[in-house]
């Protein structure tokens, strides 16, 4: 699959200017390029990841050290996150930039993939959670700031939804 290094690098570039410095994850397809960033960067900390649900904690404790952190993971993992997302983030009024690879929607090829991106949304929604797609390479920096800020002003967690037309090359 050709995931796009050139808008890998937009968003990234972008978390760095909106000051991440802690960025947790779990491999994956999409997130590959993103994650290999953060390795090779020394201004910032990685946090591999077992479960999803493990940087709702980093985060957590990053927040409350005065470090800002963003959090890579699938849609499935967001979905495997609810309880540490329901039962901390959401409880505490804890900031969270959530950068959710966003498989299942238009145009997915695995039919894996189809039922966690056709919940996504409603799960979001759900839980009372603001999310954007982001889609446009253009507008990738400002969406990830502006995120940011409403997480931080808001004290609440915010995903970004990082579509195939971002994220894939064709």
């Amino acid at each position: 699959m050709p995931v796009s290094v050139v808008n890998s690098a937009l968003i990234y570039d972008a978390l760095k200017a909106a000051d991440v410095r802690l960025i947790s994850a779990l491999p994956e397809t999409w997130l590959v390029h993103l994650i290999r960033m953060a390795d090779d960067d020394p201004e910032v900390n990685l946090v591999r990841l077992a479960r999803e649900e493990e940087a709702i904690g980093i985060s957590a404790g990053a927040h409350f050290a005065g470090c800002k952190s963003a959090l890579l993971m699938q849609n499935h993992g967001f979905l495997a996150s609810v309880n540490g997302i329901v039962s901390l983030a959401l409880l505490y009024k804890i900031p969270l930039l959530m950068l959710v690879s966003y498989r299942g929607d238009l145009g997915e090829r695995d039919p894996w993939q189809t039922m966690g991106g056709l919940k996504t949304r409603p799960v979001l929604e759900a839980l009372g959670i603001p999310y954007y797609l982001l889609d446009d390479p253009a507008a990738a920096a400002m969406r990830i700031k502006e995120a940011q800020t409403l997480a931080e002003s808001a004290l609440v967690p915010v995903a970004l939804l990082m579509t195939r037309a971002l994220m894939w090359e064709d």
